[in-house]
């Protein structure tokens, strides 16, 4: 039995068997030819390119500078106290300093950055 397993294991019995090819099946003459380039789009997205990728690029400019204007806030009472509720307001309404200034073009860019992620998520890029 040794010298059969051997004989097996050699790279000239491996030669003398034929190995297995695996059936293949030839395609219709229809589908031969086929090429898939099928990609959906609205109809805005085939006839104003140029507006679709305008929403994006501001969606995108208006993402980052929401970000860097959210970073460089801070409130008037930070930490836990002032989460809690340790604010003091008052009525009076002077002229807005750099915080209300900050606070108000924030404001606008969120809503900028809302209506233009809707405007990119139903262009249909």
């Amino acid at each position: 039995m040794i010298p059969l397993l051997l004989a097996a294991a050699s790279p000239a019995a491996a030669a003398a068997v034929p190995a297995a090819k695996a059936p293949t099946l030839p395609l219709p003459t229809a589908l031969q030819n086929v090429q898939y380039n099928f990609v959906p789009k609205s109809w805005l997205a085939d006839h104003a390119g140029w507006l679709t990728h305008s929403f994006a690029a501001i969606f995108i400019i208006s993402a980052v500078l929401l970000v860097v204007l959210l970073a460089i806030q801070t409130t008037k009472n930070e930490g836990l106290t002032g989460t809690l509720g340790g604010r003091v307001e008052s009525n009076y309404k002077g002229r807005l300093g750099f915080e209300g200034q900050i606070q108000r073009v924030t404001t606008g860019v969120a809503v900028t950055f809302i209506i233009f992620a809707t405007l990119v998520s139903i262009s249909g890029i």
